[in-house]
């Protein structure tokens, strides 16, 4: 028998209890662990009912992978190797509403707590680049996000204020913390845009240890995110800003000095409550690239000149860029139209949808890392957008294939995105400039929406005049 007749030999009708349809998903989110967090936070459903809760999460997952489709087609993509094998053309059908009432029912405490679980650094000693002085590359940075513009979003989330009015939807500000040689988010504090992201930042540090390099940008630099580093024993390397004073303690022959850092003037004054670090001091003699000519300065915990160079650390540094990529990739090729906000309407949902996107973000990178180690690759060095599209494509195929077949499915899923490989990096760098220009019109608010309709058709308005 071949695996065409094994096929239909398969039950034809199907129902959402059944296990089969997460397979390709479930060695990196196994429904044990789906089941057990909904079981912690009494999530489950009491009664029988069409789309159960552990289905209700696999939608919130599912339909980040299918951005662009409504919540019912995502709903039909994610199990369209169980319609394939079903007659009936009514199974398996649930309408928008249905699935917006599961949505709500469920909340946002069971993605949340979900995401935590699963969330990790998946870097192996095999894994390329993904490693410095044998300490995990990890990075922090923070991004904005656009929702929709309801009264409760915008009460809940709050807007971006500017010279030229308020920004257009309310926003979220989420903080990221990535494991740079795969671009994996571990952690994550999704909040409203008021929320100060050196307060994510510092909250983060939950999630690093010892065996780690964690790398900032001097946005989030400050003298109690150093303390609480240090405090917790978390190596770090961090740009800061020009206005930090860094007086030289001393030389080391690498071109590095040791210096101080203190919470005020005054306790510089005094020499009191001090922390002392190690500062890197380079610049970029290239006219073409951005920073030629200026100073930049790195502070850092790796205190050894000698096991830890300090033109070692400047370039190094630059893999901070990493977490750039990974938000650019959620951003802009997982949402596929990221002009467009977020599709939930409450508060609730927001918060659901924003750690389902970063599952399903996770979701994709695991495989890639996968396929990266197959073939001795660097991660970075796969397509995103193609590995997402082969995803896509195997969901269905996973669900009609009987269960024999599926380590085969598996390896040659593997095989293709390794296939979709992206050439070296150029040597180049872009301005970070936009192009937009103002609008004349007015600002859209939600007194312009349900607009009164005209008292009489358009004809019967017009009135000719002499």
């Amino acid at each position: 028998m071949n695996i065409g007749q094994e096929i239909w030999e398969v039950r034809r009708q199907w129902d959402l209890s059944h296990d089969s349809w997460w397979t390709l998903f479930s060695h990196v989110i196994s429904l044990t662990i789906i089941r057990d967090v909904l079981k912690n936070l009494d999530a489950c459903e009491r009664r029988s009912c069409k789309v159960p809760a552990f289905v209700v999460v696999m939608l919130v997952i599912g339909m980040n992978l299918f951005t662009e489709e409504s919540i019912s087609q995502a709903f039909c993509a994610l199990i369209g190797g169980m319609r394939f094998l079903s007659f009936d053309v009514g199974t398996l059908v649930c309408g928008k509403s249905t699935l917006c009432e599961a949505r709500y029912r469920l909340g946002a405490a069971p993605m949340v707590e979900l995401f935590r679980r699963v969330s990790r650094p998946i870097a192996t000693p095999k894994t390329r680049n993904a490693f410095l002085f044998g300490l995990r590359l990890m990075g922090v940075d923070g991004t904005v996000e656009d929702v929709a513009d309801t009264p409760e979003n915008a009460v809940a989330f709050g807007r971006q204020k500017g010279s030229r009015g308020d920004s257009a939807f309310p926003q979220l500000r989420n903080v990221y913390l990535a494991e740079l040689g795969t671009h994996v988010i571990c952690d994550a504090i999704v909040r409203g845009y008021q929320y100060d992201e050196r307060s994510a930042a510092k909250r983060l540090l939950r999630s690093v240890d010892n065996s780690m390099l964690l790398m900032w940008d001097s946005g989030f630099h400050s003298y109690e995110m150093v303390r609480l580093a240090k405090q917790n024993g978390v190596y770090f390397l961090g740009r800061v800003p020009c206005s930090v004073i860094l007086d030289p303690i001393e030389s080391f022959g690498d071109g590095s000095y040791s210096a101080k850092i203190y919470p005020t003037p005054s306790d510089r004054d005094k020499d009191e409550n001090g922390i002392l670090i190690r500062v890197v001091e380079y610049t970029i003699d290239d006219p073409r690239r951005k920073g030629h000519g200026e100073n930049h300065r790195l502070i850092t915990s790796l205190m050894d000149p000698v096991k830890h160079p300090a033109r070692t650390l400047a370039i190094e540094y630059h893999q901070r860029w990493e977490i750039e990529i990974a938000i650019d990739e959620i951003d802009t090729h997982q949402r596929v139209h990221h002009q467009r906000p977020f599709r939930s309407k409450k508060p609730v949902g927001v918060i659901q949808e924003a750690y389902g996107l970063l599952l399903a973000h996770f979701v994709i990178r695991c495989f890639m890392h996968q396929a990266a180690l197959t073939e001795k690759l660097d991660p970075d060095r796969l397509s995103f957008i193609d590995s997402l599209r082969v995803i896509r494509r195997a969901i269905p195929e996973f669900q009609i294939v009987p269960p024999q077949f599926w380590p085969q499915m598996n390896d040659r899923l593997l095989a293709e995105i390794a296939q979709n490989r992206l050439p070296p990096r150029d040597n180049r760098c872009n301005p970070r400039v936009v192009k937009r220009k103002v609008s004349k019109f007015l600002l859209k608010r939600s007194q312009h929406k349900k607009p009164e309709h005209p008292s009489k058709p358009f004809a019967a308005s017009v009135v000719m005049l002499n």
